[in-house]
Order: structure tokens, then C-alpha cells, then sequence
């Protein structure tokens, strides 16, 4: 609270009255404005997830603490254009964004804040959080195998590295590597193979592909299904929404490396902003996201999975079975990405 100290100069008595009036009014006002209103707090989110993602959330908080949310909506990298061009004038208290890779480049870039929060520690699992507490991952998808249940025997398949064995060539079907979910994939595969070993898996796949590289995931699977190849590589996240639109897809999920290194993983999460007003409070609402509470919105809203490891998972994404993940931790994904980004340009993947 702070204190405002009033100078009086001795005059009139008129003037000490009129003084006393003006201090008795204030006074009156102060005491009739609610107490929650008059010390209601404020949040700038800048969120590169969609807004009917994320409105539910915002709108949950602001029912249970009374803060009111503003945010802006955006693709992840005009967000953190635009963070860094405004710096120390910028209105955003918080980044919510996705991909393990564009928080590690927020971060990298100074543009978000070191967390100490015991509360977000416990909630998010070492491996889904910045090594310095600069962002924390908040839902969590699996970037896994997806077959076609009419031409493959799930029994055939075994690892990422097994895509690129003889018995699937003219079978695989692939997402661009323009777009940053395989670059991840690649550069998370670069931790744990390095760089040659690596270099000759996405060879493989290359040269294993049936159809060249698609702008999506969903492009890949209606092309499974249009028998155009048999396997491919895909977030969960869109099988379950083409799911949804077709209970009987002829896909099904399958959970690669499951005896070596297991599932590769991502993440949407979030970071407090360097230069943000209001900082306190972006922790607190950083940390209700992580808590089981608000775990099942987050992540229910998009089909992933919460990164709380206390929460149950949706009964549609539970459904899919239960998955051994990687345990690199994903700063790698952004250390790694120009690195992978050159290797599938050399080895042939566009």
C-alpha cells in the first residue's frame, strides 16, 4: 500500500476545513469500493495457441481468483518477434506457447524470466522443464507411429529407427520438415544417436517415402487411409481429432521404442517474460496451470496429456494405450534444431 503524505500550509480555517472534506470523501470512496475490485489483479497473456484452446482457461482463473486476463493470439514466431522488439515496454506478463524448441528460443533469447517455484517443481517432471526454470511445460503430446489397421500388423513395427528398414519402402508417409514438430523429432534423435547415426535413420525414411513430404499430420493419415502408404509419423493430438470425426478410422496408434530410449515427447508450456509488470502473479497463474485442478482443462481442450503426473489422462486419449516416453530433457530440441534443420536438408528431406 502506499503511503501519501499532505503538506499543510497553516492558513485559513476555510482552507483546513474544505481539507478535511476532501480527505473525509476520499476516505467514504475507498471504504465503499469492494474490497476484491480495489485490489483486483491484472494479467498480459501472449499465447500462440488458439483462442478456444486457451478462453476456458483464462476464464476459469478469473472465476476463481478474480484476475482479469488479457491476451493476444498469435503463430509462435511473429510472438516472440514481437516480445523482443517492444523489451522492456512490453505488455505481456506471460508466453504461452508450443513446441519444446520456441520456448528454448524465447529463452535463449533473453525473453523470458528464471522461476524459482517450488509448486511448479513438484508439478512439472524434470525432463519437461527448462534446466534453469525459464519455461515449464504445461500439456504434453507424443509425436509416435500411426498404421494403417488394414495393412499392417502392428507386430511388423518396433522403433522410429525400424521405419527405415526395406520391408517400408514405398510404404512411409511423412509431415514436411519445414514445420517445427520434426525438427524436434530430428534434433531429439540427434541427442540420442548424434549427428551421423542420425543423418543415415532420416536417409532411410527418405528413401522409404511413398508420397513425397505433407503440409500436415491429418494430410498424412487421409492419405493412410487412401492407401497412398501404410505407416507414418504424426502428433497425437490430430489422430485424436480426425478421431473424432470418424469413430472408425482405419489407423491406430503405435508406441515406438519401448525397450530403448522410448517415445519421443513434446510439449506446450509456458514462461514468465523478462520484462513483464506484473510478475508475481504470472507465477501464480503459472503455477495453477500446472495443478491438477487446471491440468484436465489444459490439456483435455487439444486431446493431450497433462504433464502433472498426479492426473489422469482424458478417457479418449487414455484409450490409445499407455507409452514408456523419452527422458532427455527438450531444451535439447532447441539446442539441436539448426542442427537438424541442416541434416534433413543433406539428407534429402523436404
Amino acid at each position: 500500500m502506499k503511503t501519501v503524505f499532505i503538506i499543510i500550509k497553516m492558513g485559513e480555517e476555510k482552507t483546513m476545513y474544505n481539507l478535511r472534506k476532501t480527505v473525509l470523501l476520499v476516505i467514504l470512496i475507498f471504504l465503499t469500493v469492494p474490497l476484491g475490485q480495489a485490489l483486483a489483479a491484472e494479467l498480459v497473456v501472449y499465447s500462440a495457441r488458439k483462442e478456444h484452446l486457451i478462453k476456458p482457461l483464462f476464464e476459469a482463473y478469473k472465476k476463481e481468483t478474480g484476475t482479469e486476463i488479457t491476451f493476444v493470439t498469435d503463430k509462435a514466431g511473429p510472438l516472440l518477434q514481437r516480445l523482443k522488439a517492444e523489451g522492456k515496454n512490453t505488455r505481456a506478463d506471460l508466453l504461452i506457447t508450443v513446441d519444446a524448441g520456441n520456448l528454448w528460443h524465447a529463452a535463449n533469447e533473453g525473453l523470458l524470466l528464471p522461476v524459482t517455484s517450488a509448486t511448479l517443481g513438484n508439478n512439472v517432471p524434470e525432463h519437461l522443464r527448462d534446466p534453469q526454470s525459464r519455461w515449464f511445460g504445461l500439456s504434453l503430446r507424443a509425436r509416435t507411429i500411426v498404421y494403417s489397421t488394414e495393412r499392417v500388423n502392428p507386430q511388423e513395427l518396433s522403433t522410429y529407427e525400424s521405419l527405415g528398414d526395406a520391408h517400408w519402402n514405398n510404404r512411409l508417409l511423412l509431415r514436411t520438415s519445414k514445420k517445427v514438430y520434426n525438427q524436434s523429432l530430428v534434433a531429439m534423435l540427434i541427442a540420442e544417436h548424434g549427428e551421423k547415426l542420425t543423418e543415415q535413420l532420416v536417409r532411410s525414411w527418405v528413401a522409404n517415402l511413398a508420397a513425397p513430404p505433407f503440409s500436415n499430420d491429418t494430410k498424412v493419415m487421409e492419405a493412410i487411409v487412401a492407401g497412398q502408404g501404410d505407416v507414418g509419423i504424426v502428433n497425437t493430438y490430430y489422430f485424436g481429432r480426425l478421431l473424432r470425426k470418424n469413430p472408425d478410422l482405419k489407423l491406430a496408434l503405435y508406441w515406438p521404442n519401448q525397450q530403448s530410449g522410448g517415445v519421443h515427447v513434446n510439449v506446450s508450456g509456458a514462461g514468465v517474460t523478462t520484462h513483464g509488470k506484473n510478475r508475481a502473479e504470472a507465477i501464480k497463474f503459472l503455477e495453477w496451470l500446472s495443478s491438477e485442478k487446471a491440468q484436465n482443462l489444459y490439456a483435455d481442450a487439444n486431446l493431450e496429456y497433462p504433464v502433472n503426473p498426479r492426473v489422469a489422462n482424458n478417457p479418449e486419449v487414455d484409450a490409445w494405450g499407455h507409452f514408456q516416453q523419452s527422458q532427455f530433457n527438450l531444451s535439447r530440441a532447441g539446442e539441436l534444431q539448426t542442427a537438424a534443420i541442416r541434416l534433413m536438408d543433406r539428407a534429402g528431406y523436404r
